[in-house]
């Protein structure tokens, strides 16, 4: 999938649109077909038993299909999550931050779907696994 904004263009963006978030999210890479995020961890996004929250990790999974669509179609802000799922497989790593790597499954003219595998950073097995579903807002 050809791209049409760059990694720099998506973190000003995020910076831009999201100021409540630019200090949580990073965009690492753009891939072939998605994106790999971060998600910077701090004590803010732990839940009691020193792991990541499970909302946290939702919002790690959204950001990234969100900025990997974006990738694709340019700076759509009014772009909006229409569904979102996450399967939990095991804590995430203490101390570490999490990955998210997106890919885009379908990128329609009204729907994107895409998919996201989270990891803690500096080990393979994934923590959890979402699937989202975006609206595209019609031309105007």
């Amino acid at each position: 999938m050809k791209t049409v904004m760059t990694v720099a263009e998506l973190a000003a963006f995020l910076v831009r649109e999201f100021p409540q978030v630019q200090d949580d999210f990073a965009v690492e890479r753009l891939t072939g077909d998605g994106i790999e995020m971060r998600l910077k961890v701090a004590e803010r996004h732990l839940r009691p038993g020193g792991t990541v929250s499970g909302p946290n990790i939702f919002a790690l999974a959204d950001v990234a299909v969100y900025l990997a669509l974006l990738a694709r179609i340019g700076p759509v802000a009014l772009a909006v999550t229409t569904n979102g799922a996450v399967d939990f497989l095991r804590k995430p790593e203490a101390g570490h931050d999490l990955i998210g790597t997106a890919r885009l499954l379908k990128l329609g003219r009204v729907l994107v779907v895409g998919e996201v595998l989270i990891r803690s950073e500096g080990h393979q097995a994934p923590v959890a696994r979402a699937n989202m579903t975006y609206s595209i807002p019609p031309a105007r």
